[in-house]
């Protein structure tokens, strides 16, 4: 039964984007728990729970992107190997500089919105508006999360003039 009124082949091109999706936010997600266990000096409260919510949001959206693929009746990837190999994030190593934690992030960020514009350009062929809607709402919290991080960073090493 169709019940969606989508055509599974046609729909295949926005899972496959959408499984890379899935695969870039396990990366980063595993990032973020990575710098949240690791990060300490000056800043280690303000980071320390900013990083434990993008874990925490990014866990969410890990679920309701399956949870979309599932819809659409197609499979997510589901094994780390494969999140691996299909992710544009890169895992990151063990840092110690709070400075460069926020740059990997903001630079996974990058990443993660350029492949939320793939969905939505691939959803948006196969008037798959459920998916506009769903990554829509994902890119515009990313983006606002990203320019609070580039505002934390900027404060660092920039005087503000009146």
């Amino acid at each position: 039964m169709n019940y969606l009124g989508l055509d599974r082949k046609e729909v295949s091109k926005t899972v496959d984007q959408l499984n890379n999706l899935l695969s870039n936010y396990h990366v980063y997600y595993q990032n973020l728990r990575n710098f949240h266990w690791n990060v300490d000096g000056e800043n280690f409260f303000d980071l320390h729970e900013q990083f434990e919510d993008l874990y925490d949001d990014a866990r969410e959206k890990i679920d309701e992107i399956a949870e979309r693929i599932l819809t659409l009746r197609l499979r997510p990837v589901s094994t780390m190997s494969a999140y691996l190999n299909r992710a544009s994030v890169e895992e990151s190593e063990i840092l110690e500089d709070e400075r460069e934690m926020v740059n990997t992030v903001l630079e996974n960020h990058r990443i993660i919105i350029e492949n939320m514009r793939k969905v939505i350009r691939a959803a948006d062929a196969v008037e798959d508006e459920g998916t506009i809607d769903m990554v829509g709402g994902f890119l515009a919290e990313l983006e606002k999360a990203s320019w609070m991080l580039d505002a934390w960073r900027a404060k660092k090493h920039e005087s503000v003039t009146a």
